[in-house]
């Protein structure tokens, strides 16, 4: 049953990201979907296990598409920095504490820092990660405690 499922889903995902409806297309796309599901299921991917997510749906739509508009502001400010004449380039490491309570609420902060251009999470350590930046400024940290009060808010209450 589960390879049924994992098929449905990999096919609707290829459906909907192609946009390509011709013979040919859909032909190589069910191939792709077999041999996908064929390679999974030999190499027991598909086991059972679960992981529980413990994040709140509303809270973290809301949270990507806050991370959209920052991913936006970040890319035209290295933009500007990069086709200044000067090039205002303030290299900086600095520790970024974290207060998220589930391994996957940290990743998400981790993935967040480095999806965002000109900052880069290096390490991570208990309590804090390690981010350089390309154009540091005291506000950095403000707006890094913002992102991780964010995240923080996807997190449901069940999260250990």
């Amino acid at each position: 049953m589960r390879i049924i499922a994992t098929a449905i889903v990999l096919a609707g995902l290829w459906l909907l990201l192609s946009g390509l409806y011709k013979p040919l297309i859909l032909a190589f796309g069910a191939a792709s979907v077999v041999l996908v599901v064929f390679v999974v299921n030999r190499m027991d991917a598909v086991d059972g296990d679960r992981v529980a997510l413990h994040l709140k749906p509303l809270a973290s739509v809301r949270y990507f598409f806050w991370l959209l508009g920052e991913i936006a502001k970040s890319n035209w400010a290295v933009t500007k920095i990069v086709l200044s004449p000067s090039l205002p380039i303030r290299q900086r490491l600095f520790p970024v504490p974290y207060n998220q309570k589930t391994d996957l609420g940290q990743v998400i902060f981790a993935n967040s820092i480095t999806l965002t251009p000109g900052t880069l999470t290096v390490e991570t350590d208990l309590g804090y990660f390690l981010v350089h930046a390309l154009s540091f400024s005291p506000g950095d940290m403000d707006a890094l405690a913002d992102m991780d009060a964010r995240v923080s808010a996807t997190e449901s209450a069940g999260a250990a």
